[in-house]
């Protein structure tokens, strides 16, 4: 398994987008200067997460971006497939006719179980537990 900055970028764009909910729409600029991510690669995520229903747009001068539906709503699951696809790329669990051993092969079963591990773990989370962790962690971080 491996996590593309691709998938990386989508999350951490949403998360930010979470962040800023109270904004209203967030411009694509303003995430990419606080996420340190190029407009122009933000801009191709963003045509990933669009059509995986994941934003609302508005264009024009108070354009931008918001969230769909709320927090608990998308896991970090569906937010990685949706960027990487297949979360485990092990051609014999995504593409049954890739092997002909697939019916009596010994180290398919490992794989399998790996991939629900790997996709339960993520599922679980959601960007609303995200965000709660976070808040969490800043409100009992203080300096005197």
């Amino acid at each position: 398994m491996k996590i593309s900055t691709k998938g990386e970028y989508a999350l951490r764009m949403l998360i930010d987008l979470a962040e800023h909910q109270e904004d209203g729409f967030v411009p694509l600029k303003d995430i990419a200067k606080r996420q340190s991510i190029s407009k122009k690669y933000l801009e191709q995520i963003v045509a990933l997460l669009n059509n995986a229903n994941f934003l609302i747009t508005s264009r024009g001068s108070q354009g931008g971006y918001k969230l769909l539906r709320s927090l608990d709503e998308y896991t970090i699951g569906d937010v990685l497939r949706c960027a990487e696809g297949n979360l485990l790329n092990i051609d014999c669990i995504n593409n049954s006719d890739f092997c002909n051993k697939s019916k009596d092969c010994a180290t398919e079963i490992i794989w399998r179980g790996l991939n629900k591990v790997i996709n339960e773990y993520l599922d679980s989370i959601t960007l609303k537990d995200i965000i709660d962790k976070k808040h969490e962690l800043f409100i009992n971080d203080y300096v005197i």
